[in-house]
């Protein structure tokens, strides 16, 4: 029984860990004969004896299945074997010690033979100078070759690659329910979780949101139906994405567009290409980018999407080559009239332009253009500036009704790309102090404050892939922190533009201890659902990015109406009509909170305000229309 149980423990350890494993106790070719590196590995004995520590079964299951002659469980016996043959058939055994040696090894038949491959260099046998998965005859022999492995270059780019891909890697963990006063919201949270239980992401968005229309449902039970119908995607696509690298290898990425929601118009919302991108991530994006189109000034749908493709690294040609075969399943759902892409994380001006150009080519015409910089298309003037700027006019719409301003105030800013680099220069015409950026590796402080000429170096150091840290070679006062955030640093208000979940329980206490009053949300719910706990507990006032960041929005229709096509706006222009659009996407938060009863200088007025104002007008939609 309990050699059932170690083998099932050994199972489950593989899964964990990406194996495949055949079954436990096949015969696996290792061949570790002695190779041409090393030649005094021929007098090392290849198959040992059971060691001490084996159970009777184990040593049964030795004599069973070893291909040597017949011995005894005596050492001195098991030495006279003859050792002439340069390939012994062992019983591979999965060993939980082992587990992050074996996470680059798979398992594989070759010439009819089954062998031990590395998922490195996709090879067999000697590549790491000697077996590197040692054998089952001796512990020692295993320990050693295991060590010799760790220290070996092939073991070493493995660890590099994890260590490049740690985003990539999916840690189970668990879902953060929360309390909710009724009984017909939490049923509502339960039923998603019982049908899509590992989707954490969209749950944890879908939860802020039911919390915040808990009085909503309270007052009229018609619309638990109408939530009921609208948490539900109108269409899922998943689709493959192949392409092949500079050096004519064949790669194979997974594609993800989530059109959530059309009851207001055409689909809207962003394309993200990251490591990390799954169908969860892409359903939370377009979940809230139509909760963020039905609270703006227009009629929008709400769409996201996106692939696990890094463009990190990659040449100009491989991105283009991926983005022509990721548009040619993607274009048939699109269209001016049916859902058009916007940029988002790790899709710029160069993504676009590829995506727009195959788009074209494919659909035969030139119907329509997708929601960005334009590259040889008209458009507006600041498209680029524009999710950025609304941030920077949200807070101060906030401050306005506090009877503050910007001016002189300390900013925190995460991420570097180019939300929270627009951030930063509005932030200095506003007289505020931006003081941070960060990136995947750390931020970097600046107790001067950032000004033109130092966002312009900060620029140069993205544009050329490089790393924070150059900064600080040429502005003494700056100082680079590695693996941390910027949350703990001195501030009066905080832009968090980099990630979701970004933001977690002990950035908010750091946040709170270093003085932050607002947070003003530049990326899709940037705080945990532990860290907003947190916020709130402390009456830190949160600006939602379903509403601050509604910048994107506006300005993506403002282009894409036909009338602004036919001209350029000047810098002026468009900023005026920016400021009307942040305007009346505050005011009408700000409405309907009041109207369900949330004080309007309450911390909690703008997050509840602008999800129940979007969903009051989605709901009217789903109404009129009827049960589709």
């Amino acid at each position: 029984m309990n050699s059932t149980m170690d083998d099932m423990n050994l199972i489950h350890q593989a899964q964990r860990h990406q194996l495949v494993v055949r079954e436990i106790g096949e015969e696996i070719d290792l061949e570790i004969g002695p190779g041409d590196d090393d030649p005094s590995f021929a007098n090392t004995p290849l198959v040992g004896g059971p060691s001490q520590e084996a159970s009777t079964e184990e040593q049964e299951e030795h004599k069973q299945m070893l291909v040597v002659s017949q011995h005894s469980n005596d050492d001195h016996d098991m030495s006279k074997t003859p050792q002439t043959k340069r390939k012994k058939k062992v019983v591979k055994r999965w060993r939980e010690e082992w587990a992050d040696t074996y996470k680059w090894a798979y398992v594989d038949v070759k010439d009819g033979t089954a062998r031990i491959f590395c998922s490195v260099c996709r090879e067999y046998g000697r590549k790491h100078r000697r077996n590197p998965y040692g054998n089952e005859g001796s512990r020692n022999m295993q320990m050693s070759a295991l060590e010799e492995h760790n220290n070996s270059l092939l073991h070493k780019e493995a660890l590099r690659l994890q260590m490049a891909s740690k985003d990539k890697i999916i840690v189970d963990k668990p879902i953060y329910v929360k309390a909710l006063m009724s009984k017909t919201a939490g049923s509502i949270v339960e039923a998603v979780l019982k049908r899509d239980p590992h989707e954490v992401e969209f749950i944890q968005s879908l939860q802020e949101a039911v919390h915040s229309l808990e009085r909503v449902i309270a007052k009229n039970s018609h619309y638990v139906h109408i939530l009921e119908r609208l948490i539900e995607p109108e269409r899922m696509v998943v689709f493959r994405v192949p392409w092949v690298d500079d050096k004519g290898e064949t790669h194979v990425n997974r594609g993800f567009r989530v059109q959530f929601s059309q009851i207001l118009g055409p689909c809207r919302g962003g394309l993200r290409y990251h490591p990390s991108m799954n169908l969860s991530i892409a359903k939370f994006l377009s979940f809230e980018q139509t909760l963020k189109n039905a609270l703006s000034p227009y009629k929008l749908g709400g769409a996201g999407g996106g692939s696990d493709f890094d463009p990190k690294g990659k040449s100009e040609n491989e991105i283009m080559r991926f983005c022509q075969s990721f548009m040619d399943e993607l274009y048939r759902y699109l269209g001016p009239d049916r859902d058009l892409p916007a940029e988002e994380m790790g899709v710029g001006p160069r993504e676009m332009g590829y995506l727009f150009g195959q788009y074209r080519r494919l659909a035969g015409h030139f119907q329509g253009s997708f929601t960005g910089p334009r590259i040889f298309w008209s458009g507006s003037s600041l498209r680029t500036e524009a999710t950025g700027y609304g941030l920077v006019f949200f807070a101060q719409l906030i401050l306005a009704e506090m009877n503050k301003e910007l001016k002189g105030l300390r900013c925190a800013v995460s991420g570097s790309g180019k939300i929270a680099l627009h951030v930063l220069e509005k932030l200095l015409a506003y007289g505020a102090l931006p003081i941070t950026v960060s990136d995947s590796k750390g931020y970097l402080v600046d107790e001067d404050g950032f000004d033109y000429v130092k966002i312009s170096f900060l620029r140069d150091i993205k544009a050329q892939q490089k790393s924070l840290r150059d900064y600080s070679k040429t502005y003494a006062r700056s100082k680079y922190y590695d693996e941390a955030k910027p949350w703990n640093e001195r501030c009066d208000v905080a832009f968090p533009c980099a990630s979701q979940n970004e933001i977690e329980q002990s950035d908010a206490i750091n946040l709170i201890n270093s003085g932050c009053r607002i947070l003003i949300e530049g990326s899709n719910m940037p705080c945990t659902p532990e860290a907003i706990d947190v916020l709130r507990k402390a009456n830190i006032l949160i600006a939602p990015a379903k509403a601050a960041g509604a910048g994107g929005v506006a300005a993506g229709e403002l282009e894409l109406n036909h009338e602004c096509n036919m001209m350029h706006w000047s810098p002026e222009d468009f900023e005026s009509k920016l400021q009307d659009a942040m305007k009346q996407t505050y005011q009408r938060a700000i409405k309907a909170a009041t109207d369900f009863g949330y004080q309007k200088e309450s911390p909690e007025a703008l997050v509840h305000g602008a999800t129940i104002s979007a969903f009051l007008t989605l709901a009217q939609g789903m109404t009129d229309q009827g049960c589709v």
